[in-house]
């Protein structure tokens, strides 16, 4: 118990602090004959100078549909207060305070272009105020800023949303807005964003005389910068996109025999439109404009959907006979001439140049006669008229046509040695009408191999001009891809991958 009485009993003789009411005093003397509506100058005709300063903390999201930035920002706001100014000596050393807004006169300074249900996003924390009278309010805030947003060369696009701030009611003539750091916003405690590369963020101060008033108006307008990051969209979308469509030109070089050809070209189709269907869940739902990669992603799927018209083409060409079609003569000149020549193609036993080409045209309607003349049977056959109406003039060329001296004197023999024996005085009527038939099965065997090699001639060359069709194919549609792709890549203002 006595150790506790002289506790007590030093406690007493101890001398009490006053430094506890100074600051209470001073808040007394400040705010006793303080009005929160008066604007704190000496001079009313001066306007009040109010430094406005942004810090971008992060950048929430970038909605493209409703047009909206959303940021997480702190303002600073720095002005000098004619009515808060005290000497701290006669305060016990105090040299700043804390006060609420509420209690002093602050700029009402706001975003104009607010997206906020309440307009004003800010949260209302104290004021400092020093003994020289100068003002720091820093105000933090989630703000939802309305932004202008060009999804044309999406996913490589950049965007340049505006936060302006300025006085609401007060005029250039009452407060001026004075921009703190020339280099815009403070982006030193900025939060990298996933899916956005911050570029920069630019100050300006404007003064706009508007039509509802003849005063001008002072605001400041923070520019942020932002650049899509293109890593995702590369390796997710384009990257599968060009590899499914690379696919399709495999189905160039598949043989129409193999019977695949088809529903390989069908079955890569059907891939793409599914794919698609989850890439229009990753595009910026805007109808304003046509995303580069949107249009990128149609002319692969019209590129895919060509390979499987075309397909059907060269299978239709490559399974047609000579009963059933016959080939046009631009066909000819085109897909059997001209096009493998540039293709640099070769048939087997042919040789296609250009001296080939051009010779082959010249001689077109000397071919068949000279083709004609080539066979031994067909003028053979020729003999029918002469047996039943006796041996030609000597100068006649009904059976013999022109077809050189050795020919007409194989004929003659041949006739010698089955007309001179078969005479009406020698031979029955019998002999003479199994004769007649032989050489009229003759004929028709021989016919029937002419019409055969001419089928497989044809049937030969539509094969070729499907075979044609799909080389061409197979470099009009790779060359289309590169260009499709690389013209993707390069039309963008910028390529960047962070």
């Amino acid at each position: 118990m006595a150790p506790l009485l002289v506790a007590l009993a030093l406690m007493t003789l101890l001398p009490v602090s006053e430094q506890g009411p100074h600051e209470k005093r001073l808040l007394n003397a400040l705010l006793a004959s303080y009005n929160t509506l008066e604007r704190p100058v000496a001079n009313e005709s001066e306007p009040l100078e109010v430094k406005f300063g942004l810090t971008l903390q992060q950048i929430i999201d970038v909605d493209e549909k409703n047009q909206i930035l959303t940021t997480n920002v702190w303002l600073n706001l720095e002005w000098n207060d004619y009515n808060l100014r005290w000497n701290d000596s006669e305060y016990g050393g105090v040299k700043d305070l804390r006060i609420t807004p509420n209690k002093l006169w602050k700029p009402d300074v706001l975003m104009y272009n607010s997206a906020d249900e309440g307009f004003d996003g800010t949260y209302q924390t104290n004021v400092v105020v020093r003994n020289n009278g100068s003002c720091l309010y820093v105000p933090p805030g989630i703000f939802k800023s309305t932004c202008k947003i060009d999804i044309t060369w999406f996913p490589f696009d950049d965007q340049h949303c505006d936060m302006k701030f300025g006085s609401w009611t007060y005029d250039g003539n009452q407060l001026d807005l004075v921009l703190k750091d020339e280099n815009g916003g403070d982006l030193s405690d900025f939060i990298t964003n996933g899916e956005w590369y911050l570029i920069g963020m630019p100050g300006k101060k404007n003064t706009i005389t508007y039509a509802c008033c003849p005063e001008p108006y002072v605001d400041v307008t923070f520019t942020i910068m932002i650049r899509r990051r293109t890593l995702y969209y590369f390796f997710n979308l384009i990257v599968p996109c060009v590899l499914i469509s690379s696919m399709a030109l495999l189905g160039f070089t598949l043989p129409p025999d193999s019977g695949e050809k088809l529903t390989l070209g069908v079955t890569i189709l059907l891939s793409l439109t599914v794919f698609l269907n989850l890439v229009a869940e990753t595009l910026p739902q805007v109808s304003d404009a046509i995303p580069l990669l949107g249009t990128y992603f149609n002319c692969i799927m019209f590129m895919v959907a060509s390979s499987v018209v075309l397909t059907v083409v060269v299978l239709n060409y490559h399974h047609r006979t000579a009963d059933i079609h016959e080939m046009p003569q631009w066909i000819k000149s085109v897909l059997l001439q001209w096009l493998p020549w540039i293709l640099r193609m070769s048939r087997p036993g042919k040789k296609i140049t250009r001296k080939t080409i051009m010779l082959s045209n010249r001689m077109r309607e000397l071919e068949l006669k000279e083709r004609s003349s080539k066979s031994l049977l067909a003028n053979v056959l020729d003999i029918d008229d002469d047996f039943r109406h006796g041996p030609p003039a000597p100068n006649s060329t009904a059976s013999t046509g022109n077809l050189g001296p050795g020919c007409s004197i194989f004929r003659t023999d041949f006739r010698r040695s089955f007309v001179r024996p078969s005479t009406m005085e020698d031979v029955g009527v019998g002999h003479h009408r199994e004769l007649h038939l032989i050489l009229r099965e003759l004929q028709f065997i021989t016919a029937r191999m002419k019409k055969a090699d001419e089928e497989a001639e044809v049937i030969s060359d539509w094969k070729f001009a499907a075979m044609v069709v799909d080389r061409f194919c197979l470099f009009v549609f790779s060359l289309f891809t590169i260009i499709a792709t690389v013209a993707v890549l390069l039309s963008a203002p910028h390529i960047i991958v962070q």
